[in-house]
This record gives structure tokens, sequence and C-alpha cells, in this order.
């Protein structure tokens, strides 16, 4: 079969053995997403999930910006009008929240270096990410109940009170205000705030450091904080834990890290 045609709307490249830093490429536009960047971001995380080779995914912004969500002048032909049949703008809404589900599924942490905007859509990136990093020109929010619309989408009513608390959560999404950088840090919705120009830098040397680890630690300790997150007490918690203790145990990477710490 040949080979897929390379993504027009993202850069990938691979800056640390096991690190693939993905580049939301649209630049002109603040890497605002329309259909063609919607679906070779759906294709790329699905091609990455499955690359061996890839043990943590950075995800930022080409350019002066992060994500400024959905480009609603230049989506291309699959925009669909207020008057279009419901049934239809279902799906289309069904796409887009597709994304933060993507980001979510697969198997390898993601770091979001979050440079600059991040509104809507990008937000929903950053918040279905399992670290966020981001430089101090970065900002945060989803201005949809601006525009008489629900300010919950794409996972966020799901995310943000999860991150931040239930009243921060209501307050940012209720207004539809901006947030800055200092403000993200003191709220828990970025783990680190570094200068701009160290951004990317830094969330590389995160990544180059989890990617160090076992791949199968890691993945099973993504997917049970994924899990944990809404385990119903803790003893269900604690039996997930234990499994996937038994099941890290017997690796060779972990024979070889127990053999290294007994040095």
């Amino acid at each position: 079969m040949p080979d897929a045609p390379a993504p027009t709307t993202l850069a990938l490249e691979s800056p640390a053995d096991g690190v693939a830093v993905l580049r939301l490429d649209r630049p002109a536009r603040l890497n605002a997403i329309n259909e063609v960047l919607r679906d070779e971001l759906l294709t790329t995380l699905a091609d990455l999930g499955k690359d061996p080779a890839v043990r943590v995914v950075v995800l930022t912004g080409t350019g002066r910006g992060f994500c400024a969500g959905l480009d609603v002048r230049d989506f291309g032909p699959g925009m669909l009008d207020a008057k279009d049949p419901a049934i239809d703008r279902l799906r289309f809404q069904e796409s887009m929240a597709a994304l933060p589900q993507a980001v979510r599924a697969i198997p390898q942490p993601v770091i979001a270096a979050v440079n600059g905007p991040a509104v809507g859509a990008g937000m929903a990136l950053c918040l279905a990410s399992d670290v966020r990093l981001c430089g101090a020109s970065a900002s945060f929010g989803n201005g949809a109940i601006l525009l008489g619309l629900s300010g919950a989408e794409m996972g966020m009513s799901y995310y943000l009170p999860r991150i931040v608390g239930l009243s921060v959560a209501a307050e940012w999404m209720l207004t539809g205000r901006m947030v800055g950088a200092d403000e993200a840090e003191r709220r828990g919705l970025v783990s680190e705030l570094v200068a701009d120009d160290q951004l990317l830098d830094r969330a590389i040397e995160v990544a180059t450091q989890i990617a160090g680890h076992s791949p199968l630690g890691v993945q099973l300790t993504k997917r049970a904080l994924q899990t944990n997150t809404d385990a119903p007490d803790l003893q269900a918690a604690i039996e997930i834990e234990n499994r996937n203790q038994i099941l890290t145990h017997a690796t060779d990477e972990s024979a070889a890290a127990r053999a290294r710490w007994s040095r």
C-alpha cells in the first residue's frame, strides 16, 4: 500500500529518543482548526498511538499561538449553518469533540506545551492532555458563552472542574473571560509556567524523563490516573493499582530498573 500523504497542517519531529513533538501548523491563523487540521490531527494521533517507538507526545503550536479554536472563517466545506438539520450539526459537534477524546485515548502520555492563546478547541486539547506546561504568553478561554452558545463543549465541563475545582471552572465557563498564564498556574491548570523561549525545551526535558521509564509502567500509570479520577471509592482505585503493579513487576524493564537501584 502507498504511504499516506504527509500532513499539511501539522509538523512532526522527534527531538529525543522516544519523544514526538506534534505541532499544530497553521501559524497564520493562530493554528485555528479547520476541516483538514481536524482530520489530520485525528489520523496522526491514532498513528502515534500505535507506534512503539513513541513513548511520549509533546503537543504544541507553531508560531505565537497554541490554538485559537475553530476556524469559523475558513473551516472548509464541512462547516454548517444554524439552519442546517440538527442531526447534521450534532455530527459536526461530535467530530470536533473527537479531538480531545483522541488525545486522551492514545496510550502514551501527552504533554501540552501551551504557547500563546489556547481558546475553545485549543483549550479542550490542553485539558485532555496528561501534563500541561505554559509559556508566559499563554492564555486560556472558551468564548462560546459570548456567542450565545453553551460554555460547555468538547469535554470541558468534565475536565475543567476536576482540574481547577467546580467554582473556578464555573466562573471561567460562565463569564467566557480569558485566563492568563499566572492565574492558570495559580489555579493548577498548568503544572509549570516558564519563559516563552524555554517552553519547548522544558516540555522536551519532561518528556525525555518520562520516556526513560518502562513504557508499560508509564502507560498503565496514565490509564490508572484516568480511571481512578472517577473511581467510586478508594478500594476500587486500589484494585486497579494492585493489578497494574502485578503486571509491571514481571517485565524485563522492571527487572533492569530494580537491578540498577540495588547497586
